[in-house]
């Protein structure tokens, strides 16, 4: 499994794993339902690289891209076979967030799609941002400053980081609003990152209570475990009603689940955990192979070869494997007993596996 990590972790806000548990706000757990950001792609030419750039021969919609360029700024390359390095083709993407208008300067991500080595030092020529309509919603121009580095000799390269990746940020200015706004009807709806039937509860009657109130009526209703909808009066503002129900704070829950990572050896435990009673006995058996190469020699005058012979040795190890009562415990209890038993985290997976398999553990075991 290579070196264990044992991570235990509450899967809920507590603190700790007794007693009170801490609350969030409502904004921290939920979405506002059709306020999203907007995916954005383009296709653009990154310039001036120090010899960095594609092999025109090797990547030929570079080749084509530079001609295009070149002929809608009035020079004809079409004759010529320009052999530069210091061009790469590049996809630019971005995310168009929520209620942005004319003229929102946002971040871009600039990866090049050919052979170039490194866009450290390019500047992305003006590149339009379409969305999946095909609409154009953002143009993008800039200096990109990257991250990674390269450098090469005659017998050896480095690479650090990714150098054909690079950011530029408030690199594109928005040219078209984003689609969707605020609802002016009287019915939100708010969406729980992680659905839960009783954080979903919890988080109507904390919204019931304050509008209750603050104006006098029951505004929240859970519809599922993702969903809770908000009838808000006519006279009250969308974007201030939802800011005053993002600042309540709640307690959330999440089922019982413990989930491992066996490549890693990461084992994270939720709160609710819980085991029955049950005894283990774990122990570890180390088998060694030795092989002690011995020579051979000849008797004087006899005519024979030296050989060269091997003595191998096999031994068989055990060790632990004592009973360990393990009795019916919550999550801090288990914690402190499996600590306790001084056990590795390859070990301590393998052990919760079994408990599964016993029916003991009171919890959806998730294996990654």
């Amino acid at each position: 499994m290579g070196r264990g990590i044992l991570v235990l972790v509450l899967v809920s806000l507590g603190c700790s794993p007794v007693s009170v548990q801490a609350q969030t706000r409502v904004k921290d757990i939920t979405t506002v339902q059709g306020v999203r950001g907007n995916q954005l792609v383009g296709y653009g030419l990154v310039v001036g690289l120090n010899g960095t750039g594609d092999t025109l021969r090797n990547a030929p919609f570079t080749q084509q891209s530079i001609q295009s360029m070149l002929d809608r700024m009035g020079v004809s390359i079409r004759n010529a076979n320009p052999r530069t390095r210091n061009v790469a083709a590049v996809i630019v993407t971005a995310e168009l967030p929520p209620f942005s208008v004319r003229g929102t300067l946002i971040d871009v991500t600039v990866s090049s799609i050919g052979d170039a080595t490194s866009l450290s030092g390019g500047l992305l020529v003006l590149t339009p941002l379409t969305a999946p309509n095909n609409e154009i919603f953002a143009v993008a121009q800039g200096a990109i400053a990257g991250s990674g580095l390269s450098a090469a000799g005659r017998k050896e390269n480095v690479v650090q980081g990714v150098p054909t990746v690079g950011r530029i940020a408030n690199g594109a200015t928005v040219e078209r609003d984003a689609p969707g706004s605020l609802s002016a009807s009287p019915q939100l709806k708010l969406e729980l990152r992680n659905p839960d039937f009783a954080t979903a509860v919890r988080v109507a009657e904390a919204i019931n209570s304050y509008t209750f109130g603050l104006y006098g009526r029951r505004m929240a209703q859970e519809e599922d475990a993702r969903t809770v909808r908000l009838t808000r009066h006519a006279n009250i503002n969308p974007a201030r009603f939802i800011a005053e129900v993002g600042e309540l704070v709640v307690m959330t829950d999440a089922p019982a689940r413990v989930v491992i990572d066996e490549r890693t050896g990461t084992l994270v435990i939720g709160r609710n955990v819980r085991i029955s009673t049950v005894a283990v006995a774990h122990g570890t058996i180390t088998v060694r192979v030795s092989e002690t190469p011995q020579v051979s020699q000849p008797n004087p005058l006899s005519r024979g070869e030296t050989v060269v012979t091997s003595k191998t040795a096999v031994s068989i190890e055990e060790k632990g494997g004592a009973m360990n009562m393990l009795p019916e415990a919550n999550l801090e209890e288990l914690v402190r007993g499996l600590n306790r038993m001084g056990l590795k985290p390859a070990s301590i997976i393998a052990i919760l596996q079994a408990i599964k398999s016993a029916g003991a553990l009171q919890a959806e075991l998730v294996v990654q």
